[in-house]
C-alpha cells in the first residue's frame, strides 16, 4: 500500500516519519519531492552524486521507492538506485545521470526526486548498512 499524503502528514506529526526540513509544497498526493541540497552541474553524459536536502527517519513498517520526476526525466535525467529500507537514517545520496545532450543545472531546493511510501506488511528489520546516519553524499564502496 502506497502511503497517502493524509498518512504522511499523520506520520510526521506522530513522529513516526522523519523528514526534515519538510516543505509543504514538496508534498504531492501520494509521494514527497525530494530536494537538491547543493548546487550542481551535471555535464552532458555524465553522472554525479548530489545528497537530498532533506534528512530522513524511516520508521520499521514503511519502505521507500525513488523515481526522477518526470519533469527531469523528460529533459534526460536519470536516477540510479532508488530504494530506502526500513529503519534508515540520514540524507539521501542520490545517483543523477544527464543523457542529454546539454548541461543540466540543478539549484539549491529544486524538487528532483519523488519518494514514494510504501506500507511494510510485517514490521522489517532496521537498516544498519554503511549508509545509517549519513550526512551529504556518500560515496561508492
Amino acid at each position: 500500500m502506497i502511503l497517502s499524503a493524509k498518512e504522511i502528514k499523520e506520520r510526521l506529526m506522530k513522529k513516526e516519519l522523519v523528514i526534515e526540513p519538510f516543505s509543504e509544497d514538496s508534498l504531492q498526493p501520494a509521494s514527497y519531492d525530494l530536494r537538491v541540497a547543493n548546487s550542481t552541474c551535471i555535464p552532458p553524459k555524465a553522472m554525479r552524486l548530489v545528497a537530498s536536502l532533506e534528512r530522513i527517519e524511516m520508521p520499521f513498517d514503511v519502505a521507500g521507492i525513488l523515481r526522477t520526476k518526470s519533469s527531469y526525466a523528460r529533459k534526460g535525467l536519470l536516477l540510479g538506485g532508488g530504494f530506502i529500507d526500513p529503519g534508515f537514517r540520514g540524507n539521501l545520496t542520490l545517483c543523477l545521470t544527464n543523457m542529454s545532450d546539454g548541461e543540466m543545472r540543478l539549484k539549491h531546493g529544486e524538487q528532483i526526486v519523488q519518494m514514494i511510501l510504501l506500507l511494510v506488511r510485517s514490521p522489517a528489520e532496521t537498516y544498519e548498512g554503511r549508509y545509517q546516519d549519513s550526512e551529504g553524499v556518500v560515496e561508492p564502496r
